[in-house]
């Protein structure tokens, strides 16, 4: 290693890396640097790699750290070295992007020298980009559900995937929650991917009713959410190995299950992965040696099926879905009162909203610390509906737009007393969230920034 206060260069799989700005530091709180970042991604090379290596990755980047905005750069950046390949991928939107796809250590210390915390695969490899090697299960405790709950839906899920001649593969998030990862026969498309993964999601609902859940609104959510869209294509999650986000860079350490009952996700930091990974290796080093089949699960999709469960809903960027269900917030569905079966003319009955789940939305912010501040000026205002709230019932909901992500803020009223439910407010705050640059304008009342359209899809 050589080099001066605003570039060190490493010496890393027979190439010089340089890594510009090494002493900026990206954690805050824990002081590490993008220098420690990219010695990091040295020391665990071979694992990240073994979860990223070799498929195409969104880059999401932190230039100023993590208390300062970061973004979303699918397409590969122009000016990057001739041996760092890159595939083109196709997005249900129509459009294209070429990604990043790193074969090797110096790869990952390119990336980390764009500031690059996590890594962010897609479920195939370069080879083959239509049909995954990797089906995700993705647990996601609402809020109030502690690592103790998500430790026993873990075990649910593992003997489920067993009962189905799979093998699951367990690591932290590196946030609150776990994942699962599945390696199966690359022989399914994406649709056929997450069919059975909704598949097994509903499962594992119906052997633990209390404990998970497969309801895709958050206003339906309790206990363990099995996000099963996770294996939807274009969708990614943090890779084995990734750094997180987190005051104490927190990373997603890959586990042996016997581990799960006696690790927290604390343990697992920038600082203390590289020596488990010294000692312990890679706990997932097994995981090609074990591609499963998907008939099993696509069978009893089929089955579930045929009892009448529809296909859920779909993330709100795709298209709508031959057989999906309604693609509507409870809370917002309309029902038409006393009216009968071809109604259609000007005197049939007007649709009401139904009052399932009252909510009411606080705001809409760039950053979640604003949008949490506005959450508490909101409870400082009704102080007596607060005292009625659980912890589930405060939905914070991190939203993608084109290139980065928003905070929105809603709380849902079902235990407050009808007395004492305050009305819906102006938002606060009320963010201009429009990511398109030059474009002016807010988000629609729906579910995310509006899009331009592409030349391969047209608005209606």
């Amino acid at each position: 290693m050589s080099g001066h206060a605003e570039q060190e260069i490493l010496t890393v799989a027979g190439r010089e890396i340089a890594v510009s700005n090494p002493a900026k530091v990206l954690f805050p709180q824990a002081g590490y640097t993008k220098l420690d970042l990219a010695r990091y991604y040295i020391a665990v090379s071979e694992g990240a790699l073994r979860g990223a290596g070799g498929r195409p990755n969104v880059l999401v980047r932190y230039p100023n750290g993590i208390d300062g905005e970061f973004f979303f750069q699918k397409r590969a950046p122009g000016s990057r070295p001739p041996w760092l390949d890159a595939v083109t991928l196709s997005f249900p939107s129509g459009r294209t992007a070429e990604e990043i796809v790193p074969r090797d250590a110096a790869a990952l210390v390119w990336m980390a020298n764009l500031a690059c915390l996590e890594l962010h695969p897609h479920p195939v490899r370069a080879d083959d980009l239509d049909h995954p090697d990797e089906l995700r299960v993705d647990l996601d405790p609402v809020p109030g559900v502690e690592w103790p709950q998500i430790r026993t839906v873990a075990g649910i899920v593992r003997a489920t995937l067993e009962d189905l001649q799979l093998v699951g593969w367990p690591k932290t998030s590196g946030s609150r929650g776990m994942h699962i990862y599945v390696r199966i026969e690359r022989r399914w498309p994406f649709d056929d991917v997450r069919r059975a993964a909704l598949a097994l999601a509903r499962e594992v609902e119906r052997r633990a009713p209390e404990l998970a859940t497969s309801k895709w609104w958050k206003e339906e959510r309790h206990g363990v959410f099995l996000d099963y869209n996770q294996n939807a294509k274009d969708r990614t999650i943090a890779g084995a190995y990734s750094v997180r986000p987190r005051p104490d860079a927190r990373v997603s350490a890959p586990l042996a299950w016997n581990e799960i009952d006696v690790c927290e996700p604390a343990d697992f930091t920038l600082r203390t992965m590289p020596a488990r990974f010294a000692q312990e290796g890679d706990r997932h080093a097994a995981i090609d040696r074990h591609a499963g089949s998907l008939i099993a699960l696509l069978e009893l999709a089929d089955r579930q099926r045929a009892e009448g469960q529809t296909d859920a809903p779909w993330p709100p960027h795709y298209r709508k879905q031959p057989g999906e269900a309604p693609r509507v917030m409870p809370s917002r569905r309309r029902t038409f009162a006393g009216r009968s079966k071809g109604d259609d003319g000007p005197t049939a009955p007007k649709a009401r909203r139904q009052s399932k789940h009252p909510l009411v939305e606080i705001g809409r912010a760039r950053k979640k610390a604003d949008a949490l501040a506005g959450l508490d000026r909101w409870k400082a205002r009704h102080p007596d509906a607060v005292a009625h709230l659980e912890a589930a019932d405060v939905l914070v909901d991190a939203m993608r737009g084109r290139f980065q992500t928003w905070t929105r803020i809603r709380v849902n009223l079902q235990h407050v007393p009808e007395s004492l439910r305050p009305e819906q407010e102006p938002l606060d705050p009320d963010d201009d969230l429009n990511d398109w640059p030059g474009s002016p304008g807010t988000v629609s009342e729906g579910e995310r920034p509006r899009r331009r359209p592409s030349r391969a899809r047209k608005e209606p």
